[in-house]
């Protein structure tokens, strides 16, 4: 079990998490719900301008998309070197089309963007290593 504290809307949670292989089927519900707890102010972290990060299945850099939308086109593939500020995709969010760019150099390694769906804020697109 690993403990860590969440911050939510401002308001920090202390959450308990237990790690479990992929074949475990079980779960068993907290004996009791977690209450709040203070926790220490932590610095500011800055958002990246262009996109987020965000945990995912490949390990790498994650490239993700920094508002809802649509994804107009996809101009990157797995296999390919990418330069840091070099277009990815263009996802169409509010009427206007947005260039969403690799954060670094490296080669793609996940896509899970396609040409026509539908994006949240957050979701990963990319994967570069």
């Amino acid at each position: 079990m690993k403990k860590y504290i969440v911050t939510i809307n401002g308001k920090a949670y202390e959450a308990t998490v237990e790690e479990v292989s992929d074949s475990s089927a079980s779960y068993t519900a907290p004996a009791a719900p977690v209450a709040p707890v203070s926790a220490p102010a932590a610095p500011a972290v800055k958002a990246a301008p262009v996109a987020s990060v965000k945990p995912a299945a490949a390990q790498g850099t994650q490239v993700a998309a920094p508002m809802p939308g649509t994804i107009l086109s996809v101009k990157a593939s797995v296999g390919q070197t990418v330069k840091k500020g070099e277009a990815l995709c263009v996802l169409e969010a509010m009427k206007m089309e947005n260039d969403i760019v690799a954060l670094c150099d490296g080669k793609i390694v996940q896509v899970s963007a396609t040409k026509g769906s539908s994006v949240n804020t957050g979701d990963v697109l990319f994967v570069i290593a």
